[in-house]
Formats: C-alpha cells, structure tokens, sequence
C-alpha cells in the first residue's frame, strides 16, 4: 500500500513537473513569436489572418503542423507585389481557433474558408495549397465552385496513403482526451528533444533553414493547441480524403500543380502524377527538392503562383 501511494505521488509530480514545463515554453514561444496578423470570425472559426497587396485575391493554406509562416517566409511580399494575398491559420493550426463543436473534417475547413473569402470580398479567388492545404483547396473548389478562379497546389496532398509519413507518426492519437493529455505533458518535452530530426525529416534532402523556427513558425509547433489541432487534422484525413479524390474528375476549373522530385513525405507520382491525370486540363510541374518548397524554394514557387494565375484568370 505505501509502494502504490510513494508510485501515485511520483507520478503525480512528474506530471504536474511535464505540466509545468509545457507551460512555461508555451509562454516562451508566445513571446518570441505572437501573432502577427489580425482576427477574422467567421462561422466555425476565430482565424488569424495575414493580408497585404492590392488586385485579384490569392488565398495561402498550409500544411499539416504547419502555419501561415510557410509563406511569409519567402514567398508572400513577392507576390503581394501583385496580388491582394491572404495567408491564413487553418482552423486549429497557428493562432487560429475552432469554434466549440466545430470538427477537423476537410468539408468544414472548406466552408470556413468560403466564409473568410466572402467575409474579406476577395471574389473569385485563387487558392494556393500546400500538403494538406491542397486537400483542403480541393475540398474548397468541388463545394464552392464559385468563389474559385483557380487552384494552385504545392505538393498537395490528392489520394489517401497506407500510412501516416514517419515525421507526423507521433500524431496518430484519435481519442481527443488522449491528445490533450499527451499535449500538455509528454508531446513539448519529446518535440524539444527530437524537434530537430523530425523537420528534417520533413524538409528531406533539402536543409532546413537556421531561422526556420522563428521566421518559418517553427516554435508554434510546440504549443500543445498546435498539437491537437494536428492530430484531429490527421484524424480526419482517411475519413474525408477518398470522397474529395472521388470528384477530381468533376473539377471545371484551371489546376496546377508543383512537386519537388525528391519529396520524402508525399509520393510525386502517387500525389501528383495521378492527379494530373485525373483532373481535366490539370497541368504538372516537378523540380528538384523535397516537401517544404515555399520554403526552400520561394522563388520557383512564386513563379509557379504567377504562371498558374495567369492561366485561371485568362
């Protein structure tokens, strides 16, 4: 009896030891690195909101785990010279918050995004997607067609896979409770050990930059928020990913997509080739490097926006 309540007791310290670590890098990462747009509320969502420039409406979504600083990092003031361009935390991602009750499911994501669109008047809009943020442009332009003049998609993410990439494994948790547990206990302590190898995983064979953490939003990644959102955003993938590659072949708009050879987290034949294939008029571009191109390569992935806007508006 004494042996259990001593065990109780260590495990009780421990966690509020974890808990409190959590808390205080949270409040570290959030110093160094605060919001740096404005707050939209829209049906579904609180969404913090980046925009700059002046003309036709460029709509930026990131990736899994990711933030808008994906593309402020190198690719945005390149093209707010000649875009009205609007890089948004997707809902549970960055510093942007679900509403109570709202899912992750990709069709809801979608209809937060049409609000936004109508909410800034940005019209019909040309939507850039990376990773899963081209799942979600996907799921935007099939359920509201209307507000789209085109898709531009960076390494997006089209079909489902076996699995999950070995980066984002930790994620895996669908028991909601579980991932607000491991969120503020174990997840930051494991993120600050083995943070380093994961991104480089993630940016593989490309390096990942020295200022990666603070310009290219990596610390947000360590705010236990960031985590479940991910992890429901994970979740939610298999249910809602086959229906949207069910309707490829339906889309009536211009689609371009761009994909680095060497990509270590989505398959460039199996995301992209395919995809082309399927979508009518559906135009692929291959380059060389990995996953995170508006990253490690802003300059390609500004001209690849360029072109492909072009195209959508004739």
């Amino acid at each position: 009896m004494v042996l259990a309540l001593l065990f109780l007791a260590a495990l009780a310290a421990a966690g509020a030891g974890l808990l409190l670590f959590t808390i205080l890098t949270v409040r570290q990462v959030e110093a160094a690195l605060p919001p740096s747009g404005r707050f939209i509320d829209v049906p579904g969502a609180r969404l913090h909101v980046v925009e700059r420039g002046r003309g036709t409406g460029l709509l930026l979504l990131h990736g899994l785990s990711g933030n808008l600083c994906h593309y402020t990092y190198g690719v945005f003031d390149a093209l707010a010279a000649d875009f009205r361009v609007v890089a948004v935390d997707r809902p549970g991602s960055g510093y942007s918050v679900r509403a109570p009750g709202a899912s992750a499911a990709l069709a809801e994501q979608a209809d937060v995004m049409a609000a936004l669109i109508d909410t800034l008047g940005l019209g019909r809009t040309i939507v850039v997607g990376h990773s899963l943020g081209g799942a979600l442009a996907l799921a935007l332009a099939q359920r509201h067609p209307e507000r789209i003049a085109g898709l531009a998609l960076i390494a997006p993410l089209t079909h489902a896979v076996d699995r999950a990439p070995a980066a984002f494994k930790g994620l895996a948790i669908r028991a909601g409770w579980l991932r607000t547990l491991v969120a503020w206990t174990v997840a930051v302590p494991m993120a600050v050990v083995r943070g380093a190898e994961l991104v480089q995983r993630v940016f593989a064979p490309d390096a990942v930059p020295r200022d990666f953490a603070k310009r290219g939003g990596g610390l947000l990644a360590l705010r236990p928020d960031n985590f479940i959102g991910a992890c429901a955003d994970l979740s939610a993938i298999p249910e809602d990913l086959p229906g949207i590659t069910a309707r490829h072949a339906a889309l009536q708009l211009p689609v371009d997509i761009l994909y680095g050879r060497e990509d270590s987290i989505l398959d460039p034949l199996e995301q992209g080739d395919a995809f082309a294939a399927t979508v009518p008029g559906a135009r692929l571009t291959l380059i060389d490097g990995g996953h995170m191109l508006p990253i490690t390569a802003p300059q390609c992935t500004v001209r690849f926006i360029r072109e492909s806007a072009s195209r959508a508006l004739g």
